[in-house]
C-alpha cells in the first residue's frame, strides 16, 4: 500500500526526516511526551517495585502472584470512564477545562493513594492490597484521562510522533519507579534507614513526581474537541449515558467483535504474564537490588527509548497486521532469555541481555499495540470511554490471567516457566492470522485515506 506520504519520502528523504525530527518539538507532542511519563510513574508502585518490597519482607511466592489481582481498576475503568467523559469538576472545570480538570484531580489523589501505600507494611497483605487498589484507582483514572486527551489534541499529522513518544515516556516512567526506586531505597538504607523506613522515603518520593505530570496539565492546552463538548447544553446524565452507550454499541457494531476483543486481551499476555514474575525471578536467583536496578536503569531505559521508536517506525512503515505480527513474535521470543538466564545461574551480562531483549520488545510491541487501540476509536465523542474499555480488557491479561503466575513458577521452576511464557502467545497469533483473513485491517485502514 503506497501512500502520498511514502511517495514524498522517497522523493526528498532529506527534507521528510528533517520533518519527521521537528514534529517531536512541537509543543502538542511534548505535551503528550510528558503526560506518558506520568501514566507510566504509578504502575510498578502497585506492581513489580511493591513485589520486590514484599519479597523482602518474605511475603511467599504464591501470595506475591495473587497481588496481580490489585490491578483489577485497570481492567474495569471503563464502568467509570463515561462519569470522566461527561461530569465536571467543581471549579478546577471552570479554570481549565474539562480534560486538565480532570488531569489534575486524579493526579492529586494519586499522590495520597501513594503516600498512603507508602505507610503500608507489607508484614500485613491486607493494608498493604488496599492502599495498592487504591493507587491503581487513581492510576487508572489518570490513564483514562490521558488517552482521551492524546487523541483529541493531536493532529492527524502528529498522532505517529505522539504515540512513540508517549509510550518511550511511558516506559522511562516505569523504569523510573522501579529502578529509580531500588536506588533510592538502596540509597536511604546506607544513610542510616532501616529497611521498612528506607522503603517508605522511597515511596514518598515517587510521589513527589507526580508534580510533574500536574505542571504539564498547567501548561498544557484544552483540546478544541474537549471545549466543544463542554459547551454542549444537553444535561449531565444525558452526556454520562450518551458517552457509556455510544462506545459499547460501537464495538458491537464490528465484524467478529468478538475476536477483536478477545485478541484485545491476549496480545500483552505473553508480556504481562512473565512481567508479573521478573523482579522475583531476578532476586532469587541472587541478584541483588542494585544489581537488577543499575542494569534496568542503563541498559533497559536505552533498549526502551530504541524500541518504542523503533515500533513507531514499523507502525508508520508496515501495514497495521503486519506490525503486529512482529511486535507480537518479538515480545513473545524474549521470554527465553530469562530462561537462558535461569539455566546460567549468577551472570550479570546475560541479566543484561534478559532485561535489554524484555524492554526492546516489550516497547515495540506496545507501541504497536497502542497504534492498533487508536484505529478502533473512531468516534470522537466518547474518546475516553471507547479508549478506557480498549484498555481496561487489555489489562485483563495482566490482571487476572497472570494472577497465577506464581503457581505456575512455583511448580515447573524458572527456566520452564519463561518457556511457558512464550506458548501463551500462540492463542493471540491464531486471532491475529483469523482476524486477518476476515479482512478486519482493511476496515480499519479505510477511513484514514479519507
Amino acid at each position: 500500500m503506497t501512500s502520498p506520504e511514502s511517495v514524498e519520502t522517497s522523493a526528498n528523504p532529506r527534507a521528510s526526516w528533517r520533518d519527521a525530527l521537528a514534529v517531536y518539538l512541537q509543543p502538542r507532542v511534548l505535551v503528550v511526551l510528558f503526560l506518558g511519563f506520568s501514566s507510566g510513574l504509578p504502575l510498578a508502585l502497585s506492581g513489580s517495585t511493591l513485589l520486590v518490597w514484599m519479597r523482602e519482607a518474605g511475603v511467599d511466592l504464591k501470595t506475591i502472584g495473587l497481588f496481580a489481582l490489585v490491578g483489577t481498576p485497570y481492567t474495569i475503568k471503563f464502568f467509570w470512564a463515561p462519569l470522566v467523559d461527561a461530569l465536571r469538576v467543581p471549579i478546577l472545570t471552570r479554570l481549565l477545562g474539562r480534560r486538565r480538570a480532570w488531569l489534575i484531580f486524579s493526579q492529586l489523589l494519586l499522590m495520597v493513594a501513594i503516600v498512603l501505600l507508602a505507610m503500608s507494611d507489607p508484614a500485613r497483605p491486607l493494608g498493604v492490597a488496599l492502599a495498592a487498589l487504591f493507587v491503581a484507582a487513581a492510576s487508572a483514572t489518570q490513564d483514562i484521562v490521558i488517552d482521551a486527551f492524546r487523541v483529541e489534541s493531536l493532529p492527524e499529522n502528529e498522532q505517529a510522533a505522539g504515540m512513540a513518544s508517549y509510550v518511550a515516556a511511558y516506559r522511562v516512567g516505569m523504569l523510573l519507579s522501579t529502578a529509580g526506586a531500588l536506588f533510592l531505597v538502596s540509597g536511604f538504607e546506607s544513610a542510616g534507614l532501616n529497611r521498612q523506613a528506607a522503603w517508605q522515603w522511597g515511596y514518598i518520593a515517587m510521589a513527589a513526581l507526580v508534580v510533574i505530570g500536574i505542571l504539564t496539565a498547567l501548561f498544557a492546552t484544552e483540546p478544541e474537541a474537549s471545549r466543544a463538548a463542554e459547551a454542549s447544553t444537553e444535561r449531565t446524565f444525558g452526556r454520562i449515558v450518551h458517552a457509556a452507550a455510544g462506545a459499547f454499541t460501537e464495538f458491537a457494531a464490528y465484524k467478529d467483535a468478538w475476536a477483536i476483543l478477545s485478541f484485545v486481551v491476549l496480545f500483552k499476555f505473553t508480556d504481562a504474564f512473565s512481567g508479573t514474575m521478573t523482579a522475583p525471578f531476578v532476586i532469587d536467583l541472587g541478584f541483588s537490588r542494585n544489581d537488577y536496578a543499575a542494569i534496568v536503569k542503563g541498559l533497559g531505559l536505552a533498549a526502551t527509548l530504541i524500541g518504542g521508536f523503533a515500533g513507531g517506525f514499523l507502525a508508520s512503515r508496515y501495514s497495521l497486521a503486519a506490525s503486529l505480527w512482529i511486535g507480537g513474535f518479538l515480545q513473545a521470543i524474549a521470554n527465553l532469555s530469562f530462561s537462558w538466564l535461569a539455566i546460567l545461574g549468577i551472570n550479570h551480562y546475560a541479566l543484561a541481555v534478559a532485561i535489554t531483549a524484555e524492554n526492546f520488545t516489550s516497547a515495540v510491541g506496545t507501541v504497536i499495540f497502542v497504534a492498533y487501540l487508536s484505529a478502533l476509536c473512531r468516534n470522537p465523542a466518547h474518546t475516553a470511554t471507547q479508549y478506557a474499555l480498549l484498555t481496561a480488557l487489555a489489562a485483563i491479561g495482566r490482571t487476572y490471567l497472570s494472577s497465577g503466575a506464581g503457581y505456575v513458577a512455583a511448580a515447573t521452576g524458572w527456566a520452564w516457566f519463561f518457556a511457558i511464557c512464550v506458548v501463551v502467545a500462540v492463542p493471540s497469533f491464531m486471532l491475529l492470522a483469523w482476524l486477518q483473513a476476515r479482512g478486519h485491517f482493511e476496515t480499519l485502514t479505510a477511513p484514514v485515506k479519507t
